[in-house]
């Protein structure tokens, strides 16, 4: 591991937004896992305490429609946005919109990045048309339309239109036309949304984290984090889920659990992969992230067909960030990354591209040059 350098970053006023478990007033149409990708206390907590180590002011913010009066009243340099939205197609750019409405910065993807990959046929067609490996697809918007599904079985049934596994359990694996016609039927009147139906790929499981962005990181505070392109790979994780509670599936049952208890996958990392695969992936994932402009940080999931083909599975815009719990800061424990370098690097490449520092100056910009560039930018 290479040293970490502490930072050495002007203090700044920080909205953190996102969006509590303990806040969701679940509707009566709700789905049974609504809310899943909503964080626990303990995550805003950790941020806190990681932007805190570089003596920011931190204050959060719910993500609801008190969010605008609130910000407002705050006036924050940069919003580090977590928030997942709520009840709305892509509902991950609800937040980013806002900003960008109000002349906020904020960290990670920007609206049409983060609308995009929620919506999992979109981001596959994408792919698909950039020549990028993806299993067999097929959008579901009927049970009529069934009739004009040309997949074979098995197939895996999923909400087009969700993310943290939703919608996925021991019963999202249909084997029969009948499995899958009762499937699909229950995704449609579950979610009130699109089924996405996709070709069963029997070989392992792997999601691939980074932070960065394209780009010359000499510049950067730890510039030796990062390889020429300007990105940080975290270690491939592999996700063995034949012993979760949903076996063979990462679904959202399985997330809930804590490293290590009945119930949770095996993840092992760095996965014990060749080489050439590992360099395969992260190519791969770079690409697929490239594609929708992901930017700061975001996590690539594929699984392998029978004969070894890796194919992207989908990309996370807003990776979970609960230490001991996600997938992210799983893989930055495997390398002796601190979970304060994590956050607070994420909070650094928010603010490289909005020109809130100087390149040459190597991140020490007085407060009244960081609010008055913020403050042109709300202006």
């Amino acid at each position: 591991m290479k040293p970490d350098r502490p930072p050495k970053l002007s203090p700044l006023q920080i909205a953190l937004v996102g969006n509590l478990k303990e806040k969701l007033a679940k509707g009566i149409f709700d789905p049974p896992d609504a809310g899943a990708e909503f964080d626990r206390s303990e995550t805003i907590q950790a941020i806190t305490a990681a932007l805190e180590s570089e003596n920011h002011s931190v204050l959060y913010f719910e993500a609801d429609k008190n969010l605008p009066d609130m910000l407002k009243s705050f006036r924050p340099d940069i919003c580090f946005n977590i928030a997942e939205g709520y009840r709305c197609e892509g509902r991950e750019a609800l937040v980013p919109a806002l900003c960008e409405l109000m002349g906020i910065p904020y960290t990670a993807s920007g609206v049409v990045a983060n609308a995009i990959s929620l919506d999992k046929t979109k981001t596959k067609q994408i792919w698909s048309n950039l020549g990028l490996p993806v299993a067999d697809f097929q959008e579901i918007r009927s049970l009529e339309s069934l009739a004009e599904n040309t997949l074979k079985l098995p197939l895996i049934v999923k909400p087009a239109r969700e993310g943290t596994g939703m919608g996925i359990d021991d019963g999202a694996l249909v084997r029969t036309k009948r499995e899958l016609f009762s499937r699909v039927d229950w995704v449609l009147q579950t979610y009130q949304e699109p089924a996405l139906i996709e070709e069963y790929l029997p070989g392992r499981e792997f999601t691939v984290g980074f932070i960065g962005n394209q780009g010359d990181p000499s510049h950067r505070l730890r510039s030796d984090l990062y390889d020429q392109e300007g990105y940080h790979w975290f270690p491939v994780l592999e996700i063995n889920s034949n012993i979760s509670v949903t076996p063979g599936l990462y679904g959202h049952y399985a997330k809930e659990f804590y490293i290590g208890e009945v119930g949770a996958p095996d993840y092992l990392c760095p996965a014990e992969i060749t080489d050439q695969l590992k360099e395969e992936l992260i190519y791969l994932a770079k690409r697929a992230a490239q594609a929708i402009d992901a930017y700061d940080v975001s996590r690539v999931d594929f699984r392998l067909r029978r004969n070894g083909e890796p194919c992207l599975m989908e990309i996370n815009t807003l990776p979970g960030l609960t230490p001991n719990i996600s997938d992210l800061c799983f893989m930055g424990d495997a390398e002796g990354l601190k979970y304060e370098t994590i956050i607070t690097e994420i909070l650094h490449l928010a603010l490289e591209r909005y020109g809130l520092f100087s390149l040459n100056k190597r991140f020490r910009l007085d407060q009244k040059t960081v609010s008055a560039v913020a403050g042109n930018l709300k202006n």
